[in-house]
């Protein structure tokens, strides 16, 4: 062998171990994920030096791995083509393919290879919380797929938005319409991608209310290869996690410490080993990157990080954390960067302090004792009682210990407390179950969530001066979109924006 062709051999050797040093590595429990797109801070803050950067400004170190670009807020517009929205980086604003509606972001191209040249995965998140994102029958979703797979993906098509940059999945974000056909449009990509060079991945940000109002049935009927659970705007809020009656981990992960044992038996509380279709699915905490970045939910970055390591500890399917979004992420003195070196990643960042991880206490369990059961309503099956709801059985006083519906007070499921015999009880109706369950889907369940950017994060109609914010349930911000990499100084956030 010549020198030169030894000294090519070399170099392959080389260029094969940096890509696979560099390559996403999904068993890891330290992944960070970083939504870009919706320009979050702009919402409450003015100052346009903090605003949504390019996106190679966000990949120029080890912390973030993966970036879901929000939103693909509308499937079907003009020309039959989607609609993209990336805030003040990029939309229709920004110029369109003649015909259509889509925006023309191909000046991203060298950001997104070069994000990618670095190990970072880089995603389309579709959906949002604008209801514009759904399908009427199986054979539309099939057909959307095809039409995503050659706009985004390993296809090809005279209208990519990103050029000749290959995006490296999908990431499914749907608040608000219908999930149906859903499993259908991302097992069409799966097929599409079957024999590619690049493996593609699939990811679906669910509210933390279990099960999710929307993406429920789609993630229980396909599998995924990660679950970014939104844990703010709702009563399951990261500020809850020391309340068992609302933080609700058992839901998506598998418990493995001893106080859980009786709910693991329980497919809802072990949902990622046992229902998902992907025994190997990872479970990301999703979190506000900043108070501003959200309607609730928000902890500090030691808090987080707290909370972080001790739920990785108990949990074999935890996979990191994702934010909301990049633009607070920055402004917020890196918070990305101090949970990734509490998880063992690295990333630099402050070190949080060393304080013990917040436990969660059981609730203690009392000898059955006689109650009062005046004004307290009879149990019924058909109501979804929260931690700490009381009712009527068998003449009997009972209290849930967390989240339940359709479990028998004393049976095997071991939900409820037995309070013992009622020493009185005043007739009260049970309560309507119609009512009571639109209470129930409406606080717990389809809460919207709320991500900061400079527009909303559900995309809202708006005329087309005024760029559309997200489309999402966290709070987004939109900026007047601009037309290069150089992102525009003059473009003013949109009034609201929903989260995520």
């Amino acid at each position: 062998m010549s020198a030169q062709k030894l000294a090519f051999a070399i170099l392959a050797v080389l260029v094969s171990q940096l890509c696979t040093v560099l390559a996403y590595d999904a068993s890891r429990s330290d992944n960070i994920v970083v939504y870009y797109g919706q320009n979050s801070i702009g919402v409450s803050n003015s100052n346009q030096a903090v605003w949504q950067k390019a996106l190679s400004t966000y990949c120029q170190d080890d912390t973030i791995n993966v970036f879901p670009l929000a939103f693909m807020n509308v499937f079907f517009s003009t020309g039959g083509l989607p609609e993209i929205n990336l805030a003040n980086t990029c939309s229709s604003n920004s110029g369109v393919f003649a015909g259509t509606s889509l925006a023309n972001c191909q000046f991203m191209a060298a950001d997104i290879k070069s994000c990618q040249s670095k190990g970072k995965l880089i995603t389309l998140s579709v959906g949002g919380a604008t209801g514009a994102a759904g399908f009427t029958s199986d054979a539309q979703a099939q057909q959307f797929a095809t039409t995503i797979w050659n706009l985004f993906l390993g296809g090809s098509s005279s209208t990519r938005p990103f050029g000749d940059a290959v995006l490296d999945g999908i990431d499914l974000d749907i608040e608000g319409g219908s999930g149906a056909y859903f499993p259908t449009f991302i097992n069409k990509l799966k097929s599409l991608a079957n024999g590619a060079s690049k493996r593609y991945w699939y990811t679906a940000a669910p509210q933390c209310p279990f099960p999710d109002a929307y993406l429920g049935s789609i993630i229980n009927a396909v599998g995924f290869d990660a679950i970014y659970v939104q844990f703010y705007n709702n009563f399951c809020s990261l500020p809850n996690y020391n309340n068992p009656n609302a933080w609700n981990f058992a839901d998506w992960f598998v418990k493995i410490s001893s106080r859980y044992k009786v709910l693991t038996a329980r497919p809802r509380d072990n949902w990622a080993k046992n229902t998902s279709p992907n025994k190997g699915v990872k479970i990301f905490i999703g979190a506000p990157a900043s108070s501003t970045a959200a309607t609730s939910g928000y902890v500090d970055a030691s808090t987080l990080s707290n909370i972080a390591a001790s739920t990785r500890s108990k949990y074999s399917s935890f996979g990191g954390v994702m934010f909301w979004d990049a633009s607070q992420v920055f402004g917020n003195n890196r918070i990305d960067k101090t949970v990734k070196a509490a998880l063992g990643g690295g990333g630099g960042g402050t070190t949080p302090p060393t304080t013990t991880p917040p436990t969660t206490t059981p609730p203690t369990t009392t000898p059955p004792t006689s109650g009062s059961c005046a004004g307290v309503p009879t149990w019924s099956s058909s109501v979804a009682y929260n931690g700490g709801s009381t009712v009527t059985y068998n003449s009997h006083l009972w209290t849930a210990k967390w989240w339940t519906q359709a479990d028998t007070p004393g049976g095997a499921a071991g939900v409820w407390t037995d309070n013992g015999a009622c020493k009185s009880k005043v007739a009260v109706p049970t309560p309507d179950v119609t009512t009571s369950a639109t209470i129930i889907a409406t606080t717990a369940i389809s809460a919207p969530t709320t991500r900061s950017s400079a527009s909303s994060d559900a995309p809202k109609p708006v005329s087309r001066s005024a760029p559309v914010a997200s489309a999402g349930s966290k709070i987004k911000a939109v900026g007047q979109p601009a037309p290069t990499l150089n992102i525009s100084t003059s473009a003013k956030p949109a009034k609201f924006a929903r989260d995520h």
